[in-house]
């Protein structure tokens, strides 16, 4: 069955969606955070298909956040390394880490945690406004139309609607 793009739609959240696709994609983005660079870690770490784990890697390089480097010539094999775009990714990764440490940890405590590197101590990613550094939340937050944003649904009552406050 074949599934919707939201790669054209006037969202950033839909376009990331429509990268990310299905559970795998973040996940192996996670191991190569974690160190994982060859076909064959990847495939034992997530014990995911080698067919599901070729599209996800091929897809991650064609959309530039991993850079296929070979380290064999005879039979040429990869290792997969982040690019700049994909170490970008690494705040949506450890927001999700937070929220699922705060919200799906049992009582044995979350799963995995990150320590910060320049401070030594156990770090919680929080997302703060970029311009006054101060924390944001949905409370406090509200969206708007960016330049990006189609000016033919723009225009739309509803639209205008929900992004003017």
């Amino acid at each position: 069955m074949r599934r919707t793009s939201f790669a054209n739609w006037p969202c950033s959240i839909a376009r990331t969606m429509d990268l990310l696709g299905d559970w795998w994609t973040p996940l192996v983005l996670r191991e190569a955070f974690y160190g994982i660079k060859r076909f064959d870690a990847f495939q034992q770490e997530l014990g995911i298909a080698r067919n599901t784990l070729t599209d996800r890697l091929r897809r991650l390089v064609d959309e530039g956040l991993l850079e296929k480097r070979a380290y064999q010539s005879e039979p040429v094999r990869y290792d997969y390394v982040l690019t700049e775009k994909g170490r970008d990714f690494f705040g949506v990764l450890a927001v999700m880490n937070s929220w699922g440490n705060r919200w799906l940890s049992g009582d044995e405590g979350a799963p995995v945690v990150f320590e910060h590197d320049r401070c030594g101590h156990e770090a919680r990613a929080e997302v703060v406004c970029g311009h006054c550094k101060e924390p944001m939340s949905a409370a406090d937050t509200h969206p708007r139309l960016g330049p990006g944003y189609p000016a033919r649904l723009a225009e739309r009552p509803d639209i205008r609607d929900r992004f003017n406050r």
